[in-house]
């Protein structure tokens, strides 16, 4: 399965996700077709097994650059999430692509499945608001949004995630959310052009001082 995957990976770079094949991968790996379907069934099967693994692959690399950063320094946690998303972007814009680029033609990826290594990261970004607003380290004040259904919305996610922090510093939450994987989009898919920005990085940790502004985290 271990192999099936990694070559899995190496042709989603080569020829796309709608171009995926089991027999090419089985040829690869120097076997008959039949051989490759008793572990995996079709070509959403492996679809569904590469979202797994990217997703899981993208989590263990926030969780390493968190491990690095105090748990009192919520902007430098933002910061190390946002930077450990970027890296791992760059070094795979396939699997990228695959996980928050264009959707597959015919292919739906089952939640049962996804959901939970799809999550890890968003799960990583609430955590810092919410350790943020227990310690008093974010300038919001929890005031209401509207409209009310945003609010019963907000409401909503709150209860979901067990989480305490008001609606304004949620909705900035799901903004910084979007925004920082709208950035990592514009680089990886090269919608900046080619001569735009001459150094990127520099655009990228201005944007994430930006997204620290965005959600008030003084500390």
């Amino acid at each position: 399965m271990r192999d099936i995957v990694r070559i899995g990976r190496q042709h989603l770079a080569t020829d796309g996700a709608a171009a995926l094949s089991l027999r090419a991968i089985a040829r690869d790996l120097g076997l008959v077709s039949s051989a490759v379907y008793r572990y995996v069934g079709s070509r959403d099967e492996l679809l569904t097994l590469l979202v797994i693994d990217g997703y899981d692959e993208l989590g263990d690399a926030v969780d390493e650059a968190l491990g690095s950063v105090a748990a009192a320094n919520h902007a430098g946690r933002l910061r190390a999430i946002g930077r450990a998303v970027r890296t791992w972007a760059l070094a795979e814009p396939a699997t990228y692509a695959l996980l928050f680029g264009s959707p597959v033609p015919g292919y739906q990826a089952p939640a049962e499945r996804t959901t939970g290594p799809g999550t890890r990261v968003i799960r990583r970004l609430v955590q810092v608001w919410e350790d943020a607003w227990l310690a008093g380290a974010t300038s919001h004040d929890g005031g209401p949004v509207s409209p009310r259904r945003l609010s019963r919305d907000l409401a909503r996610i709150r209860r979901e995630q067990g989480i305490t922090a008001p609606d304004e510093l949620i909705a900035r939450g799901v903004l910084v959310w979007a925004a920082l994987f709208g950035c990592i989009s514009f680089e990886v898919f090269g919608q900046y052009g080619a001569d735009t920005i001459t150094q990127p990085q520099d655009l990228f940790e201005h944007q994430l001082t930006v997204l620290v502004e965005t959600v008030g985290l003084t500390r």
